[in-house]
């Protein structure tokens, strides 16, 4: 089984989250998004609301899984038993980023990391311009899946 795990924090799901993760289904047999507990972090949403919204959103899709992990992302995937670790690329400044990530996880581990483009239409968005448009009472439906609900 080709399993792809697709970490992040998800505070909260995006329409470019979303994309990544549709366009990855004919790519995987098995998508697992993974919610990260980082405890001296924090979130806008609580860890009950991030996987809620993802489930919702994905809840006529039975090759998407959704979990939370502690630790390395290696780790899990290794735990879980996934090969790939998907991730999107919203810009150059991603592409740098990630990278680095993905020669760390490789030397770790072995685990390959595939990369897909943002489509063009949400490659702007990520979530902590999402929070700043919630924070400021902008409608932030715009940018997000309609299982986002802020309380």
């Amino acid at each position: 089984m080709r399993r792809a795990l697709f970490p992040g924090s998800f505070d909260p799901l995006t329409l470019g989250h979303y994309d990544i993760i549709k366009r990855g289904v004919d790519l995987f047999d098995e998508i697992v998004v993974a919610i990260g507990i980082n405890a001296s972090k924090k979130y806008m949403f609580s860890i009950e609301e991030r996987k809620q919204f993802i489930e919702e959103a994905f809840k006529d899709e039975p090759k998407i899984k959704v979990t939370t992990y502690k630790g390395m992302t290696v780790d899990y995937c290794k735990e879980i038993d996934a090969k790939f670790i998907l991730r999107g690329l919203r810009n150059p400044a991603d592409f740098e980023f990630e990278k680095a990530i993905a020669h760390t996880n490789r030397k770790l581990s072995k685990i390959e990391t595939v990369f897909l483009l943002t489509a063009s239409k949400t490659s702007y968005i990520s979530s902590s311009i999402v929070r700043d448009v919630i924070r400021n009472n902008g409608n932030y439906k715009l940018l997000v899946p309609d299982s986002v609900k802020v309380k």
